[in-house]
């Protein structure tokens, strides 16, 4: 790909701040160009990485989404410490609303699978022709320039005791943990299985549409359940999809745009519910409602031409579940 290599790496470093901090509508559509100037080597920086790691070992999307689900506990845990910091939304809209550490924890954690690090790799690669959208982009100093990116945004909100960490300090026993979850994590992304490329079998796959019309229903409907009950019900949805999607994508049927679809429905669920999420800062009711349909409507557009895009080079059934798992 040439120069052109760098166009993929600088629309993830764009698209991941804005999906991580402003598609769920905690900033108004005016502060855009800030999230990805001063997030985007946090977000972008740690997208890029992950997913380099995931298509340099052949691991594909198991491999994204556990360095994922390992990059949200490091941000979380680690970097701006909100899973364990109490009073970290009290000097936001959020004041008083914080949840459980059990709720908190598949909430944050969850939320950087889905927004920080997956959605905007699968929106990236929706648009580029096979077999480029699933090689590696950079080279060592491609990579080592990214890693420095990324260190230096986390190093940041790391750094800001007033609005990165707010003055709290972990416990060792916190550390302990966070730490433990991530090499579990990482060390489970690891394992040789995942470069196995599965043979296309046989067996009913949903449609796409309907495929992600269920899991747009199933956030949507994740709203209203909190508590302990919350924290049961979200256990079992991940469980499900966990069982379910990786039977489906070693059948046939499955295709690109199922990649799409599914996780395409996690932020058109999240930008749906903009409009009832107050911001992290203060925003008049005239800019809350510009940015609610503006937020809208990009990630309705963004899903809805990654998906059709998403078919471009694929050869056959067989090549395209190889592609995707």
């Amino acid at each position: 790909m040439g120069r052109a290599r760098w166009v993929p790496v600088v629309a993830l470093l764009v698209l991941a701040p804005w999906a991580a901090e402003a598609s769920w509508g905690g900033f108004p559509v005016t502060w855009y160009p800030f999230l990805v100037l001063f997030l985007g080597p946090l977000y972008g920086g740690a997208a890029v990485l992950i997913r380099e790691a995931a298509r340099r070992s052949g691991g594909g999307w198991p491999v994204i989404v556990l360095l994922a689900a390992a990059f949200g506990v490091v941000q979380a845990g680690l970097v701006d410490q909100s899973l364990f910091n109490p009073g970290f939304l009290d000097d936001t809209e959020f004041a008083g609303s914080a949840p459980g550490f059990a709720e908190k924890a598949l909430d944050y954690v969850g939320n950087h699978v889905l927004l920080s690090i997956c959605a905007p790799i699968m929106l990236v690669e929706a648009f580029l022709r096979t077999p480029y959208r699933h090689r590696p982009w950079l080279g060592g100093r491609g990579l080592l320039g990214v890693g420095v990116l990324y260190l230096l945004g986390s190093l940041m909100i790391f750094a800001d005791d007033e609005d990165g960490r707010k003055g709290f300090v972990l416990s060792p026993e916190q550390l302990g943990l966070a730490v433990a979850v991530i090499v579990a994590l990482a060390g489970v992304a690891l394992l040789p299985r995942w470069r196995r490329a599965p043979r296309p079998g046989v067996g009913w796959v949903p449609h796409p549409l309907l495929f992600g019309s269920v899991l747009l229903a199933v956030h949507m409907g994740l709203w209203f359940v909190t508590g302990w009950f919350g924290v049961g019900v979200r256990v079992a949805v991940v469980v499900s999809v966990v069982v379910l999607v990786p039977a489906w994508s070693r059948r046939a049927g499955w295709s690109p745009r199922h990649v799409v679809a599914g996780w395409s429905a996690g932020l058109v669920a999240a930008a749906a519910g903009a409009a009832f999420a107050p911001a992290y800062v203060p925003t008049s009711a005239v800019l809350g409602v510009v940015s609610d349909v503006v937020v809208v409507l990009l990630a309705v557009t963004l899903a809805a031409v990654a998906y059709r895009a998403s078919s471009h080079g694929v050869i056959s059934a067989g090549s395209a579940t190889k592609a995707v798992t």
